[in-house]
């Protein structure tokens, strides 16, 4: 089958094509085809060999979302038949879905909704569940709330957006361009703010009229994380889930002295990863991606904009996000 491998960390250039056997699913997998793959920062992470929770063992073929069809099925797998179509996690612990064929947990996956492409499903694990069950079960969101969101624009920030709004909260998009916060008023988003410039915190300051927000997300790095602190109203919920700048530079000490000492605003930081919800918190994980397919089936969401591209331009699609020139959720089709 033809893969997309690495055998070392590093620029774009350590992704090549190549010819690796179909994978065997062990005891409690599935073989799945893939029809499509997510593309997702946690792939621009182990390619650059970033700090990383999970090892990766090289060579490794990334890919940590997919949505295909089930082929063979490993030994105790009773949820699920040959045939059925599913999304869900892939290439945590092993080898991922930028493959023709890929094996995945069968107990981490979901049925596609009829009618759902491949390409939507493909999407859906990282940024859609993980934007539900960020909101609905680490943020408890709630009607008449106000929520912060950055990268409104992309993958995980635009599911945010319309599951805020879904939920009925007043939504502070963040985004970096023009274009890109023209387009996050257009999922939904109330307001939208310049959030790489300087003195964005203030802008915040002056939407809520001083009061800050009842949720943050963050995921841009450890300098704008002392920043989103600063726009968190008491009470406020401020949900860590990435760095999209890398970890090089340092948190303000006294920003999370102000979290974690002064009483009076009784705010919480709460660190997220969508695998761990999924592995460890499964029946609150589903529950979130349940009201998720619910409203995308209603039309109450559509999700942010796909880009597909084939198997074979991994490394550029990958660049897409390492250049902040996504849109949207980008895809591969093999």
């Amino acid at each position: 089958m033809k893969a997309i491998q690495m055998s070392a960390t590093g620029g774009p250039d350590v992704l090549e094509q190549v010819d690796l056997p179909v994978p065997r699913p062990a005891e409690g997998e599935v073989l799945i085809r893939v029809e499509a793959a997510g593309v997702n920062f946690m792939d621009l992470m182990r390619r650059k060999g970033m700090p990383f929770d999970i090892p990766t063992p090289l060579p490794f073929v990334p890919g940590a979302e997919v949505a295909g069809t089930v082929t063979v099925l490993g030994d105790g797998v009773r949820n699920l038949a040959v045939g059925d179509r599913v999304f869900g996690l892939s290439g945590v612990l092993a080898n991922g879905g930028w493959a023709e064929y890929t094996t995945a947990n069968a107990a981490g996956l979901f049925p596609i909704p009829p009618g759902m492409s491949a390409q939507r499903a493909a999407g859906l694990t990282v940024v859609g569940v993980a934007a539900a069950v960020m909101l609905i079960e680490a943020a408890k969101l709630t009607e008449g709330e106000t929520v912060f969101v950055p990268a409104a624009a992309g993958g995980l920030g635009g599911f945010a957006v319309q599951i805020a709004k879904a939920l009925g909260a007043t939504v502070i998009a963040g985004a970096g361009t023009e274009e890109k916060r023209r387009i996050a008023l257009e999922l939904g988003a109330d307001h939208a703010v310049d959030y790489r410039g300087d003195g964005w915190p203030r802008k915040v300051e002056q939407i809520t009229g001083g009061g800050g927000v009842d949720v943050a997300l963050e995921a841009v790095g450890p300098r704008h994380l002392s920043e989103t602190i600063s726009i968190l109203a008491p009470f406020g919920r401020l949900i860590s889930y990435g760095s999209l700048a890398g970890y090089d530079d340092t948190i303000d000490p006294a920003a999370l002295v102000s979290v974690l000492y002064n009483p009076a605003p009784a705010q919480t930081l709460t660190g997220f990863n969508v695998t761990h919800w999924l592995t460890r918190r499964p029946q609150a994980a589903s529950a979130a991606a349940g009201r998720l397919l619910t409203w995308l089936a209603e039309g109450e969401l559509t999700g942010p904009r796909i880009t597909s591209r084939p198997l074979a331009a991994a490394a550029g699609a990958l660049s897409l996000l390492e250049n902040g020139e996504n849109i949207g959720k980008v895809v591969l089709i093999p």
